[in-house]
């Protein structure tokens, strides 16, 4: 929760203070001249990252339809065009060149080991001045001034007087989007582009190959694409209506890739291709089995997880993987390739008599060994190009290649390791800065994993780890965000999941630690909400909406309830009256006992104004009190940690139902249930197809109750491990709509509060029912 002192403040107020104390000034004065025209006023530096050094300034320059845009140079003019556009497509603002009194861009030499990515921005009452030693510096401080301008939507904006001194902390500042497992367009990820560079983020990591899907064209291997590119979704989602396969395709053309590179290095992106080497081969050894291990066709996955399908260590299919490298080099002009390296388990080399009668020739020790041999080849045929290998960390396992740098995903350790022993490092820790992870533990977030990664932990992290010696603390060159696609079936899915968060990411790349704090983060973020409209950006909405928590009591007809910010903002205002709320409610300052029925609206609020774009709301009637959704129940001890947020696999096009489910042993808990008065209780379910890769060992931990009826039952027990309460057959199949209700009658018991533990028995392959919804039915019995 934002510390009073600070969520008393106006948003001017907040922010000029802060800066005025960090510069070491006295702030500038509220009791400017009136203008002379009216303009939307910006007070302090909402910015997102924030500077290295700001120094508020006395007075104050209007930028309107008069503001003249002066700049020297091919690239002072670059970035002033580029400027220009994007103000002119986010803003009623409309800026032309000119010599008059307004905004100069300019290229400046810059002392020795300066950034090249560093800027001053001065405004003064006379004009704003940009100054950079190279044309990527000189576009960052566009991109400040852009975000100054953008958050007001207004033809006239007033800015304070300032004088800003920036630089990055590091130089990988890194988003990375899979294309394999859902295909984006290049419409979309160009948006994406423009989204990072507003950010301040320079590297875009493209993951184009994985079991699910083969993205990018290889002229020299067309049947990539044509066979790779397509895979059979899973269940009644990879079959039309007639019964042919519904076919989920997609690739990248070569003149498509290069527009995309284009676009990127005009906005200072650099694009980080990966083909993943030696495992996630699965969609390209369906396109050529002969550099697969084992005999016979494959197809691309429609599976999740990790799936067992390598490639060939041999000499012909190095030499494949290495005409694949030639061509993506001609295509993505940046320093670095990822070869990925994650996840390869080794079954099928060690189930070959052949890989293994090859890891005998080689002199290798182990499988491991092998990953590493074939790793330290191609580094050596990238180098032979010009180009750095970069890798997930298990590279790390078996010998790193001797250039390689790593990028630690599963925790910081891997990171750790490659930098103690001189090997530069991009920390991108799954349990932080997977952004597939869900923003909140609400019921109405999409689909995903919904272990969820809070906007506050992706702000606390910091890349660099204190047990670092300060010289091996330089190899440490970045951070990344990765967002999977597994889950993330809609463009509205993927900036939801992306959006708010990239400014939490943003500013753990750019502002310096010292710099760095989360209440004041939570004063300049409503401010790039405005900008995220102004760039058409659909940001996800539960995090800034109100999260409940109830205890219900059915005796008393009344339900008890907490209410939060999921970001922390602290001023909550809610209604029962059904009206919205509005910074004149009720503020919530401690949980509140209300009587059954009641209608409860809130909504979090920030300087006056709510955050969230519509209030959240909860009808607490009696049905409630009996209800309770696969969303609001807990998980049984049993089954597992592995909780996911899954889809249903129909209709083909349009919205689908999602499922909280621990696909390990599915269970469902429901505590303290009261059930007094309760003759039965009422499943809804659905069923979905079991799409999962396991490990051998993780296959071990997978289980379910043995069915004792045709097609198994539902049964509900006193406790995970008690006496069954009720229990009803299961049918065949659902209905026509996907979905069946069922009614079990409840057995005597003796007592009225249980701790309902309900499962679906019978194996949950190939498919597996899920629960929607329970109800206590009250009656006679």
């Amino acid at each position: 929760m934002i510390r009073n002192r600070i969520a008393a403040m106006s948003l001017a107020a907040a922010l000029l203070t802060a800066l005025s104390m960090a510069a070491g000034c006295t702030p500038a004065s509220s009791t400017a001249p009136p203008l002379a025209m009216p303009a939307a006023e910006v007070k302090g530096v909402p910015l997102i990252p924030l500077p290295a050094v700001v120094r508020p300034a006395d007075g104050r320059f209007v930028v309107d339809a008069t503001t003249m845009i002066r700049a020297q140079g091919d690239a002072a003019s670059r970035v002033a065009a580029r400027f220009t556009e994007l103000l002119g497509s986010t803003t009623p603002l409309r800026l032309a060149d000119g010599q008059g009194q307004g905004i100069e861009f300019r290229i400046v030499p810059a002392p020795s080991g300066t950034s090249p990515e560093a800027y001053t921005l001065h405004i003064a009452t006379d004009g704003i001045t940009i100054e950079a030693g190279e044309e990527h510096g000189l576009f960052n401080g566009a991109m400040t001034l852009w975000q100054l301008l953008a958050g007001p939507q207004a033809n006239a904006v007033a800015l304070p007087a300032m004088h800003i001194e920036d630089a990055p902390r590091f130089a990988w500042r890194g988003l990375m989007i899979d294309s394999a497992r859902h295909f984006w367009s290049v419409e979309q990820i160009k948006a994406l582009l423009d989204a990072m560079a507003t950010h301040k983020l320079n590297t875009f990591h493209w993951h184009l190959t994985d079991d699910q899907g083969w993205r990018i064209e290889i002229k020299r291997y067309p049947k990539l694409t044509e066979v790779g590119g397509c895979r059979v979704p899973q269940g009644d989602a990879g079959r039309r209506a007639d019964g042919t396969p519904n076919l989920y395709c997609g690739h990248y053309t070569q003149e498509q890739i290069r527009d995309v590179v284009a676009y990127a290095a005009a906005r200072h992106i650099t694009i980080v291709p990966e083909i993943d080497v030696p495992g996630h081969a699965q969609a390209a050894v369906a396109a050529y089995p002969e550099h697969g291990v084992v005999d016979g066709p494959t197809e691309p996955s429609h599976n999740w997880g990790v799936n067992p399908y390598l490639f060939n260590p041999r000499e012909e299919t190095l030499q494949f993987l290495e005409n694949i490298l030639a061509e993506v080099i001609e295509l993505f002009p940046g320093p670095y390739v990822h070869v990925g390296g994650d996840e390869a388990v080794k079954y099928q080399w060690q189930a070959s008599p052949a890989v293994q009668a090859h890891i005998r020739e080689l002199g290798l020790k182990d499988e491991e060994a092998l990953q590493s041999h074939m790793l330290k080849r191609l580094e050596t045929f990238l180098e032979e190009h010009d180009r750095k290998l970069i890798g997930w960390d298990e590279i790390i396992e078996g010998g790193l290649p001797p250039q390689a740098t790593v990028m630690s995903w599963r925790g910081i350790e891997g990171g750790i390791e490659a930098a103690t022993h001189g090997h530069d490092v991009v920390m991108t820790p799954g349990n932080t800065l997977y952004l597939d992870f869900l923003q909140t533990n609400l019921p109405d977030e999409p689909p995903g994993r919904p272990k969820f990664t809070s906007m506050q932990k992706i702000y606390a992290f910091d890349p660099v780890p204190e047990q670092l010696q300060a010289k091996q603390r330089r190899h440490v060159i970045g951070v990344q965000a990765n967002m999977w696609t597994e889950h993330t079936r809609t463009w509205e899915r993927l900036q939801h999941n992306l959006f708010p968060r990239m400014a939490a990411l943003a500013e753990i790349a750019w502002t310096p630690l010292q710099r760095k704090d989360y209440d004041d983060f939570l004063v300049r973020l409503p401010v790039q909400l405005q900008r995220y409209r102004a760039l058409g950006i659909a940001y996800g909405q539960t995090a800034l909406s109100v999260a409940m928590q109830r205890q219900d009591d059915r005796a008393g007809n009344q339900v008890r309830v907490e209410l939060s910010n999921p970001l922390g903002y602290g001023d909550i205002r809610y209604t029962t009256d059904g009206t919205a709320p509005s910074a004149q409610s009720p503020a919530y300052r401690a949980p509140l006992t209300l009587p059954v029925p009641t209608d409860l609206k809130a909504a979090a609020f920030f300087d006056g104004r709510p955050v969230a774009d519509k209030a959240s709301q909860w009808s607490l009637d009696a049905a409630s009190l009996l209800t309770r959704t696969d969303k609001t129940l807990a998980q049984c001890p049993q089954g597992g940690r592995l909780l996911l947020r899954l889809e249903d696999d129909n209709p083909i096009d349009g919205a689908r139902a999602n499922f909280d489910v621990t696909i390990f042993n599915p269970c469902w808990l429901w505590e303290g249930a009261q059930l007094q008065d309760v003759a039965s209780i009422r499943v809804r379910a659905g069923r979905i197809p079991y799409n999962f890769g396991l490990l051998r060992e993780e296959e071990a931990k997978r289980g379910f109750r043995r069915a004792v009826a045709a097609h198994g039952e539902f049964e509900v027990r006193d406790g995970c491990e008690g006496p069954v309460l009720a229990s009803v057959p299961l049918p065949e199949a659902p209905d026509a709509d996907g979905f069946i209700s069922l009614d079990a009658p409840l057995r005597p018991r003796s007592r009225n509060t249980a701790d309902l533990c309900m499962t679906f028995s019978g194996d949950t392959r190939p498919r597996m029912w899920v629960l929607q919804q329970v109800t206590l039915r009250t009656g006679a019995r």
